[in-house]
């Protein structure tokens, strides 16, 4: 005979006490779980969609990152002339040669200072990104020393508002926009025009060269030309292959940190959940021998005890997914590995960490439960209901 499933919600319920703090103990681990997963999620998710698929960045070999990268005006006019360049409604090729550095800024409110991306931008590079909208001001005139920020500068950091003031390389720039770049990587940059930033920064080379195709598919042929140029020491990437690069490094560690972290308290939880299952197990000795001898056989008591520790974990794992998805209305930066820069980004929640925590949470309950579980199976019947 089998023991019907409502046995072991019921058996759930009259141990509110120890259910509660058992499953409290697994929630908090799951929630701990599915954090650091979102936050590896928000990472790249963040800097996937900066680029566009159609988009194709040019570097200088071996470059891990615009910021290390040169590209001589000589080989970024041998790039512009390639025929696989998508044109514009106004004729001009869908091209930009930009130039990326870091300085330092420091946040509104505290004395830290942060590394933010400088990107000197030239006229077809708003056009390059059609998530970029401006939402305040005006664009920066070429030629002048007029900047503008993302919101997410604008909001964090001394200088970046509307109408501020920045310093930086031994000049004057004043912040005349503000842009939008929705959930990319933009919102953490401050874009001017790229000559200037070059006399200001005394720098004789762009760090990329950033255009559309015309034809997507036209990526290899394109990658192969410019990469077996001898004139050319360049390598082309996909933006977003780009971006994904720039993500793997950090979102790795914040994997690791997680997994590790989650290990170590995990064990607390599964210890609590089996200490919580011997104990119902204790309680319900004379129960479980009056079920024996009823005809239930060792095997369908083992399942039941097994579906209480599997619903244990059920249910912290809901509770801990249930907070944590609150995690994505919060924003946070940090310093990305690759690039040495501040980026801003929000938790993300998919339905791939879904299923990993409330697998994860499952594997807890049934660690904690099988021991106790196969204990209950197999009781002598005799020594059960004299234990009564």
């Amino acid at each position: 005979m089998k023991i019907p499933f409502l046995y072991s919600i019921r058996n759930l319920g009259t141990r509110r006490l120890t259910t509660a703090l058992t499953t409290s103990g697994m929630a908090l681990v799951v929630f701990v779980f599915a954090a650091v997963l979102m936050l590896a999620e928000g990472l790249q998710k963040t800097l996937v969609e900066t680029g566009s698929y159609d988009n194709v960045v040019v570097i200088r070999k071996a470059s891990e990152s615009e910021v290390q990268s040169g590209v001589e005006r000589l080989q970024a006019s041998i790039i512009e002339t390639q025929p696989e360049i998508a044109i514009g409604v106004s004729g001009q090729p869908l091209l930009a040669k930009e130039l990326v550095v870091l300085i330092t800024l420091t946040k509104r409110g505290t004395d830290k200072p942060s590394n933010i991306v400088i990107r000197g931008i030239s006229e077809s590079s708003i056009n390059l990104r059609p998530q970029v909208k401006l939402v305040e001001g005006r664009m920066p005139r070429l030629g002048s020393s007029e900047i503008i920020a993302g919101q997410s500068i604008a909001k964090r950091f001394q200088g970046g508002g509307i109408g501020e003031t920045l310093r930086f390389g031994m000049r004057d720039w004043t912040v005349v926009g503000i842009f939008d770049a929705g959930n990319t990587g933009y919102a953490s940059e401050i874009w001017g025009d790229v000559d200037q930033l070059m006399q200001a920064f005394r720098r004789p080379v762009y760090s990329s060269v950033i255009f559309k195709l015309r034809d997507s598919s036209e990526f290899k042929k394109f990658k192969e030309r410019i990469e077996s140029d001898p004139r050319l020491t360049l390598e082309a990437l996909r933006e977003t292959r780009y971006y994904e690069k720039q993500s793997e490094m950090m979102a790795k560690f914040l994997r690791i940190l997680g997994i590790t972290l989650t290990v170590i308290f995990s064990l607390g939880a599964i210890i609590g959940a089996m200490v919580t299952m011997y104990a119902a197990v204790a309680n319900r000795t004379s129960e479980i021998g009056t079920m024996r001898a009823l005809g239930f056989q060792g095997r369908s008591i083992l399942m039941a005890f097994l579906i209480e520790s599997l619903l244990l974990g059920f249910i912290g794992g809901a509770v801990g997914l249930f907070f944590a998805s609150f995690l994505q209305l919060y924003t946070v930066s940090t310093l990305n590995f690759q690039t040495f820069s501040e980026l801003a980004f929000s938790f993300s929640l998919t339905f791939e960490i879904t299923y990993k925590a409330m697998a994860f949470s499952l594997i807890m309950g049934f660690v904690g439960g099988v021991l106790p579980a196969v204990r209950a199976s197999r009781m002598n019947i005799v020594e059960s209901l004299r234990a009564s």
